[in-house]
C-alpha cells in the first residue's frame, strides 16, 4: 500500500474512532490511543486529522448541503467519515488533486463500507468537486 494511501486508512480509523466514542480525534493522536498495530502516525495522517477535525463545521456543511436525502448525522459511520476526511482534501488540500482525493474515498468505501458506500461517496463527492469548480468559476479563477 502506498504510503500516503495507508495515512489516509490510519486518519479514517482514527476519525472513525473519535466519532464512535465522543473523543476529539487530535486526542486520540495526543494520547496515543489509535490502533498500536498500525504504527505511529506519519505527518500527513496527523494533518489529515487536524484539518478534518479543525473544518469539522464547514466539512459537515458542505457535505449536509450536497448529500441528497441524507444528513450526516444518518450517515454511516464509516461512510461519514470518509466524506469528512476526502472533504477535508478537496476544500483545503490545494496540493493533492480532487480526483485522487475522490478515488481514495471511493475505493476505501468499497473495502470498508456497505454495498453502496462506494456510488454513495462517489456522489456526494462527485457533487462537492462540481460545487467547487463552479464557485472557483463565478470568482474569476482558472478552474
Amino acid at each position: 500500500m502506498q504510503e500516503r494511501s495507508r495515512a489516509r486508512l490510519q486518519a479514517l480509523q482514527i476519525l472513525y474512532q473519535g466519532d464512535i466514542t465522543g473523543t476529539s480525534p487530535m486526542s486520540i493522536l495526543a494520547t496515543g490511543s489509535y490502533n498500536a498495530e498500525d504504527g505511529e502516525p506519519s505527518e500527513f495522517c496527523r494533518s489529515l486529522v487536524e484539518g478534518t477535525e479543525e473544518h469539522a463545521a464547514e466539512i459537515d456543511e458542505t457535505i449536509g448541503r450536497t448529500s441528497k436525502h441524507w444528513t450526516v448525522s444518518r450517515m454511516p459511520v464509516v461512510d461519514r467519515n470518509i466524506l469528512r476526511l476526502a472533504t477535508y482534501e478537496i476544500l483545503h488540500c490545494d496540493s493533492i488533486p480532487v480526483s485522487v482525493s475522490i478515488n481514495e474515498a471511493v475505493e476505501m468505501a468499497k473495502t470498508y463500507g456497505g454495498d453502496d458506500s462506494s456510488r454513495f461517496v462517489n456522489g456526494v463527492l462527485g457533487r462537492i468537486a462540481e460545487t467547487l469548480g463552479q464557485e472557483l468559476d463565478e470568482d474569476g479563477a482558472d478552474g
